[in-house]
């Protein structure tokens, strides 16, 4: 049976597996269903209709579920979905979906979320995310696998983080990040390759070299050669590393940012856009996998 603390208040319509903790003043509201060893330290409330999975922590004055910041939500049942083995760090808020996208805001697995961010409704969150403290993410936000979010920077509604990416601290972010690349400054700026995160994660040296060049074709002007512009550019990465999955991936994640609206491809999938969507671009089934994943 769930370990309840007298002071928590958990309405009998919540669904909470046997070894769940749930500490002092804690409230769980009739919609919610809690996984396995999940724990809630205290002062933690759990609203509106969301599922939790196994082995998560969540600290105290931490808000899950609440209802969207948003005018046009109007009290649809919308869901907050989290996967398992997060850690939401003290006063972090997490808002339901909203039918505005479907209806959804989901958190995946292995995130460390920390002190005061925000996610708000309909972000999706992939797995092994880190957000340092206050991190603030806008409605419809997509953060992508191993991800990483230095403290205080903001997220425009419907940016893209793609995977391996850093987002500098106090980093204001208004379209989307390419995966395996640092951005950071007011206004932000792509600065190199996250060479330290993917050495960490056992990129192949080849592959991180790539990187390193694909930055430069990209991103830097060489004053003794006509700079081509960035779609070309694109086809001579293709050109050059046609076996690179990260290249593949990376190419990919370009071509749909620069027919975003704004530079932010989900932009264009919202349902009140009258504009017709852009194909979303497609690597090849032999590079459909992107990057190595590991822990």
């Amino acid at each position: 049976m769930a370990r309840i603390h007298p002071t928590a208040v958990v309405d009998p319509a919540a669904t909470l597996a046997d070894d769940v903790e749930v500490g002092p003043l804690c409230y769980v509201g009739p919609g919610v269903t809690i996984g396995a060893g999940t724990r809630l330290i205290s002062h933690v409330s759990i609203l509106g209709q969301t599922t939790i999975g196994s082995g998560n922590t969540v600290w105290p004055q931490a808000v899950l579920g609440g209802a969207p910041q948003d005018l046009k939500y109007r009290g649809e049942n919308s869901q907050l979905i989290i996967g398992d083995h997060n850690e939401f760090r003290e006063a972090v808020t997490i808002h339901l979906g909203t039918d505005a996208d479907h209806g959804k805001t989901i958190i995946g697995n292995d995130n460390l979320i920390m002190v005061g961010c925000h996610i708000a409704h309909d972000c999706v969150i992939g797995d092994h995310v880190i957000m340092a403290n206050i991190a603030q993410l806008a409605g419809h936000v997509k953060i992508e696998n191993h991800a990483r979010l230095a403290g205080a920077c903001a997220l425009h509604h419907f940016v893209t983080v793609g995977e391996y990416a850093f987002v500098g601290g106090m980093t204001r972010i208004t379209n989307d990040v390419p995966p395996f690349m640092i951005i950071e400054g007011n206004p932000s700026k792509v600065r190199g390759p996250n060479t330290i995160l993917l050495e960490r994660n056992e990129f192949p040296t080849e592959t991180v070299a790539a990187l390193r060049d694909a930055y430069k074709k990209l991103y830097r002007t060489n004053n003794d050669e006509p700079t081509l512009n960035m779609a070309a550019q694109l086809d001579v990465l293709l050109e050059q590393y046609p076996d690179d999955a990260c290249i593949h991936q990376l190419v990919g994640f370009i071509r749909n940012k620069m027919v975003g609206l704004h530079g932010r491809y989900r932009e264009n999938l919202r349902h009140d856009d009258r504009r017709e969507n852009p194909n979303q671009f497609q690597p090849t089934a032999d590079h459909a996998n992107g990057a190595k994943q590991t822990d």
